[in-house]
């Protein structure tokens, strides 16, 4: 195998960013991710070549409004209704598996 060129990625350079991600990736596997990480760090350098100068920096590619309007309160749904739709029911409450605590 001949040597990697300076910016080539190396298996033994994605052995150690799944090390330092705490991936476990098998061996024959690393020939994949190393195509992978090697397109993503491509992808990069492109966009680091981008000139940005005096470009604004957006927190949406869209043009999105908020929606600002009073908050407007409303009858709620009744409880009978709200039961119905309960997968499961124990008096006027929704039953729910036990999470905390002993036993089940």
């Amino acid at each position: 195998m001949s040597e990697p060129a300076e910016n080539q990625l190396t298996e033994e350079a994605v052995r150690k960013v799944a090390h330092l991600s705490r991936l476990a990736i098998a061996d024959d596997q690393i020939p994949r991710y190393t195509a992978e990480l090697a397109s993503v760090l491509e992808h990069i350098e492109k966009l680091l070549a981008l000139e940005v100068e005096g470009v604004e920096p957006m927190a949406h590619p869209l043009a999105v409004i908020n929606r600002l309007e009073d908050d407007v309160p409303v009858e709620g749904l009744p409880v009978t209704a709200l039961l119905e739709n309960a997968p499961a029911v124990k008096g006027d409450f929704i039953a729910v598996p036990k999470v905390l605590g002993e036993g089940s």
